[in-house]
């Protein structure tokens, strides 16, 4: 049973000691929760009382709810240096997480791709291979990304292994060095259709990367459309005075 104050609601009591053992390391990075029926058998409440008690910790931001597995402590935010060329992959084995990707969809497309980026305009030319692909990091979706490769510089890429890293791929299979990256970054709500691959059922702010990728002077190598969840990931950016 949780001694309760008479002032302070039972469920705000039992997340406060649900919180402390996540600061004490009793319940570590990436380790499932107290589920509403263990809440409920350990502290002898209602399931209402159990489940304000999960909002609470999962608002105060120390917990993850995933559709259909569960609430997990929540990792330290992922750090992605806007100044580097690295990829999803290695990203995630730096911060100690481990990646996984779901190919959404992939085609030829015979048009062109253009995109505005910074004030300039660039365009890819046609047949360009398009790739929708869901990023995952200990089996949490955290990036959402449609690239537009050139065919080009990377034939019959549609038959490569698609689920680890397309940098790799360039320099290996197609022994492409990457020169320069022209990104930027924006703030916004995940839509609905968004939402969806990321499990969520609620609005989520999300950093939405544009950019387009050179592999040598005007060698347009692919252009992004990217969606990082804003509770997952901290943006390092560099600036240098003029």
């Amino acid at each position: 049973m949780v001694n309760t104050n008479q002032s302070i609601p039972k469920y705000h009591l039992i997340a406060e000691q649900i919180i402390n053992m996540i600061r004490d390391g009793r319940l570590p990075p990436g380790a499932r929760t107290l589920s509403e029926n263990d809440i409920i058998k350990q502290f002898g409440v209602s399931n209402t009382t159990a489940r304000k008690s999960l909002q609470e910790i999962e608002l105060a931001g120390w917990v993850t709810k995933v559709k259909g597995k569960g609430t997990f402590v929540r990792q330290n935010k992922v750090q992605r240096s806007a100044h580097k060329i690295l990829s999803f992959t290695k990203n995630m084995l730096q911060a100690g997480r481990k990646p996984s990707t779901r190919v959404l969809d992939k085609r030829i497309l015979m048009k062109d791709c253009s995109k505005t980026i910074n004030g300039r305009r660039y365009t890819l030319k046609g047949p360009i291979f398009r790739l929708h692909r869901l990023r995952l990091a200990d089996g949490v979706p955290m990036m959402l990304e449609i690239r537009h490769i050139s065919t080009t510089f990377c034939p019959q890429i549609e038959k490569k292994d698609l689920s680890g890293s397309l940098y790799e791929i360039y320099e290996k299979d197609y022994k492409l060095r990457l020169r320069e990256i022209d990104q930027m970054l924006g703030f916004e709500l995940l839509g609905a259709g968004a939402r969806e691959f990321f499990d969520l059922d609620k609005p989520l702010p999300a950093f939405r990367v544009e950019g387009v990728t050179f592999c040598g002077k005007e060698m347009i190598l692919e252009m992004e459309d990217s969606f990082y969840r804003a509770d997952q990931y901290r943006f390092a950016l560099r600036a240098k005075s003029l």
